[in-house]
């Protein structure tokens, strides 16, 4: 046993770490149990079982909102740190393991999207005897694994690893097809026993304000997908409180910009990773509250303050822009990274219901309504939930695949 962290678990009979913390409910005891024990391998089976990318998401989990934030022991102020115990189990599972064959049910199954989910899906999947292909519109496997979360923040050869299994299990990968273009959604309904989409939430969200169409504007996707194809200057402005915003401006300040972070709330507003957060400040980035931008200039960006106010009655806390307060603070380059959407250009052709806030309509198992008829297609992750984190992708996908098995 290399971490002794292992040994203050209290194993708890009713874990609120899995239970009430883990969206994918990690049977935490029972490893704990079995790393105490020296039985790793039997450990990480467990867990590869329940999440295929419990190496992944022990790394760029929220511990603090997940599992570490409900320890019991949070009581004393000290929380077990069964991310890291996690993190030793699954990543030496993850790099010796090869699926085992399950004998075929005659069904199949193309997963549209080779991100969290999409990976998480197709494992299940091909352990439970369907024939799997997955399509992506980038070359290589990994989404947001590979192309939006930094190198530095996750290892690339763990994601490359899932490239390996899926090679060795004959789960096919399909890279640089876009369905909606290359493809469409209706010839693989046809094709296929059934289609799960987990293409995730890739189309930022425009700002809304003069100027931005500005060269200096950088889509934070695009710069996180490949940094070093962008001149950023000597000073960066980043935008936006989430994951996203500070993935971007630890990858600025770490090829040597100055970079700075504006939000329009306070750090407790902020949805990001609070780890990310403070790690951000370690690696240089400087931060400005209450700033809203209003207009992009050539010299730079116009931000407004703000404040938060509560109303008196329902207690609730928004936040208000004060006029008279524009301040031109100039950058040389500006990254917008406020949130993402769904790219629905995938139902090309389809036309899937859509709800008021602009995702698939789905029945509660997930399976995408189409006024059509078509009724084998099924949809998970950031598609239908917005921009959430990898565990909560992985999740979303065990509940959309339930209705195929």
């Amino acid at each position: 046993m290399k971490n002794n962290e292992a040994l203050r678990c209290l194993l708890c009979k009713k874990p609120r770490c899995s239970i009430y913390g883990c969206p994918v409910h990690t049977p935490v005891p029972e490893c704990m149990a079995l790393y105490r024990e020296g039985r790793l391998a039997e450990a990480g089976e467990i867990l590869f079982r329940n999440n295929p990318l419990s190496a992944i998401t022990s790394r760029v989990c929220d511990w603090k909102k997940f599992c570490l934030g409900n320890c019991v022991l949070n009581v004393k102020k000290i929380p077990v740190r069964w991310y890291e115990i996690e993190q030793e189990i699954s990543e030496g599972y993850l790099r010796n393991m090869t699926l085992p064959q399950s004998p075929s049910n005659g069904k199949s199954v193309a997963v549209v999207g080779a991100g969290p989910a999409g990976i998480a899906a197709a494992i299940w999947l091909h352990g439970r005897g369907f024939s799997v292909t997955v399509f992506d519109s980038n070359r290589e496997i990994g989404g947001v694994l590979r192309y939006g979360i930094p190198p530095f923040r996750l290892d690339r050869t763990l994601v490359k690893e899932y490239g390996r299994i899926f090679e060795a299990a004959g789960i096919g990968f399909k890279g640089g097809v876009r369905i909606g273009k290359d493809l469409t959604l209706e010839s693989l309904s046809e094709s296929y026993t059934y289609v799960f989409i987990a293409t995730g939430a890739e189309k930022p969200l425009s700002l809304g304000i003069p100027g931005e169409e500005n060269p200096k504007v950088i889509d934070a996707l695009k710069f996180l997908k490949d940094p070093d194809s962008f001149e950023l200057g000597g000073k960066v402005i980043v935008i936006g409180g989430g994951n996203v915003a500070m993935a971007s401006c630890r990858t600025a300040a770490r090829i040597g910009a100055e970079t700075w972070v504006y939000y329009r709330k306070t750090f407790e507003n902020m949805p990001a990773n609070p780890f990310e957060i403070e790690e951000a400040q370690r690696d240089g980035v400087r931060f400005e509250l209450f700033k809203a931008p209003v207009e992009v200039r050539e010299d730079g960006v116009v931000f407004r303050d703000c404040e938060n106010v509560t109303d008196p009655e329902t207690g609730k806390i928004s936040t208000r822009i004060i006029d008279g307060t524009d301040r031109l603070v100039p950058c040389d380059t500006l990254i917008p990274a406020i949130s993402e959407r769904p790219d629905l250009s995938v139902f090309f052709g389809t036309s899937p219901k859509i709800n008021r806030w602009g995702y698939p309509e789905t029945d509660e198992s997930g399976r995408v309504r189409f006024p059509d008829g078509i009724s084998n297609v099924f949809a998970a992750g950031d598609l239908l939930l917005g921009p959430r984190t990898v565990v909560e992708a992985v999740a979303s996908a065990r509940k959309a695949i339930e209705p195929m098995l």
